[in-house]
């Protein structure tokens, strides 16, 4: 009787502890902090922490409410703001004014509110848009309109658009510009422009060995991410007490945060690769590793994008990938470069996948950003072989490793940068011109109008072949057109 006790009362400590790291006021809570404040419309004349409830969701997919009753004397309780992080489902009733809803005899404006679909038991009730809501500065999670900005602060936008609905989102304050842009940073290192970046620097000018190896974690890592996040299906934190920092991928569900996972594994992944082949302190490279993933966590919530739970599990995830496929990555990279069906095999396996992902929800943009990721797997891959064939790029041998590395210099610094521009450009040219050359060629073969391309692209046998062949054609390009052109510029 006494384990079973202790095991009802450890099972009830972890699901408080679970709520308490879900709620979205701890997210709020950690962002004024940080000196980010949002310009919400609040109930009226309303003083009662508790009486707040969620009328605005944090986008436009929700697929699970959490309703339940928290249990008293929570050691939770308050997860940020003083509230429960369990709340029951609250009575709503229309108010004679359209923009306003009563719940518990307090009037809510239910007008969009940070690029965030206003929501009333579970149901749309206003797309998101821009200038929705008073300008204003919260307090405990709720709002004092019509205050002015403090000294030193700036009001801004959502750093991009939404990218299903384009919606701007809502203004917001910051204090902290320091903490707003290396956030903005963070963030930015688990998107496009950091991978169009970071991949071909490291096959350019460091070892094509290690980043082949790389972006095979990568698209591992990404694609049970992603594949998780559909069959989980929680929502963004919700807006408000959240201020949503960016709106990009708003609209795309939450759990595990994929930011965090590739946050994780590439600095790590990186890290356990090349502390044997390159000479550099143990500690310094670990250090970065640790540097790079909490900047890049951190950042997902200074955004408003994940809970801490989000985040958590996204590392913990990333961490058991690693723990499983780096032990097994010698033999699957030696299988790529040396057998002959390692082509047919690799693209059809990847092709089954991207089928598999597009049948696990309804669409939307986390389905072409999955077939293009597993596009870029696909290109380099099939690059990486045909390099091997024809004795191009050879790996180093035992005997030359591990490598020293080389002293600082000008001309080294100008050789990187030359090859990383032209490099860059001649990717962002072929991404161009693919993507005006296929999206029409791939709408004509499978009978998809292509005069409004967002809704062509919303059907998958446009968007899957689409993102495979143009992000397959830039793996390929990084990977063998582009040093194939270093060598016939001289670039060493």
């Amino acid at each position: 009787m006494e384990s079973r006790s202790r095991l009802g009362e450890l099972s009830r400590y972890l699901g408080e502890l679970f709520h308490y790291l879900q709620d979205p006021h701890l997210v709020a809570r950690f962002q004024r902090i940080c000196g980010v404040h949002g310009t919400f419309s609040g109930p009226a004349g309303s003083s009662k922490a508790g009486q707040r409830t969620d009328l605005h969701t944090s986008g436009a997919r929700c697929r699970h409410a959490r309703v339940g009753k928290e249990s008293a004397g929570s050691p939770f309780e308050g997860a940020g703001e003083g509230d429960n992080v369990g709340r029951t489902e609250p009575e709503v009733r229309k108010s004679s004014d359209t923009n306003l809803a009563e719940v518990h005899g307090e009037k809510y404006d239910v007008r969009p509110q940070n690029g965030c679909a206003a929501t009333s038991g579970g149901q749309t009730v206003g797309a998101a848009g821009e200038g929705g809501s008073l300008r204003g500065a919260t307090d405990g999670g709720r709002t004092r309109t019509g205050v002015a900005d403090p000294p030193g602060s700036s009001t801004v936008k959502p750093r991009r658009k939404n990218s299903l609905t384009g919606d701007a989102g809502q203004e917001f304050v910051i204090e902290n510009r320091f903490l707003y842009y290396l956030f903005s940073f963070g963030t930015e290192l688990g998107n496009e422009l950091f991978y169009i970046i970071f991949f071909p620097f490291l096959t350019w000018n460091l070892e094509a060995f290690v980043s082949r190896r790389l972006v095979m974690v990568w698209v591992w890592v990404m694609y049970l991410g992603q594949c998780t996040k559909d069959v989980i299906g929680w929502s963004r934190p919700a807006s408000p007490p959240v201020v949503k920092v960016e709106m990009f991928y708003n609209s795309e569900y939450s759990m595990p945060s994929t930011h965090a996972m590739s946050g994780t594994a590439i600095p790590f992944a990186l890290f356990f690769m090349t502390c044997s082949r390159w000479e550099y302190p143990d500690l310094l490279g670990f250090s970065l590793a640790l540097c790079w993933c909490l900047l890049v966590c951190v950042s997902r919530i200074y955004m408003g994008m994940h809970s801490v739970l989000d985040v958590i599990v996204g590392v913990l995830y990333s961490a058991l990938i690693l723990l499983l496929f780096l032990p097994v990555l010698d033999r699957m990279d030696s299988f790529n470069l040396t057998c002959r069906y390692a082509p047919l095999v690799v693209v059809s396996l990847h092709l089954g996948l991207g089928l598999f992902s597009f049948t696990l929800d309804t669409w939307s943009t986390s389905r072409g950003d999955t077939a293009q990721i597993l596009g870029v797997g696909v290109g380099v891959a099939l690059a990486s072989h045909l390099n091997h064939q024809l004795g191009l790029m050879p790996d180093p041998s035992p005997e030359q490793l591990p490598f020293a590395a080389p002293e600082l210099s000008v001309r080294l610094a100008a050789v990187a940068a030359l090859r990383l521009t032209v490099g860059v450009c001649v990717l962002l040219a072929t991404r161009a011109l693919m993507k005006a050359v296929t999206i029409p060629l791939v709408c004509r073969v499978s009978g998809v109008s292509s005069g409004d391309i967002r809704k062509a692209r919303q059907h998958m046998e446009v968007e899957l072949p689409y993102r495979f062949i143009v992000y397959g054609t830039l793996g390929f390009s990084m990977q063998f057109l582009v040093p194939l052109l270093f060598r016939h510029m001289q670039l060493p």
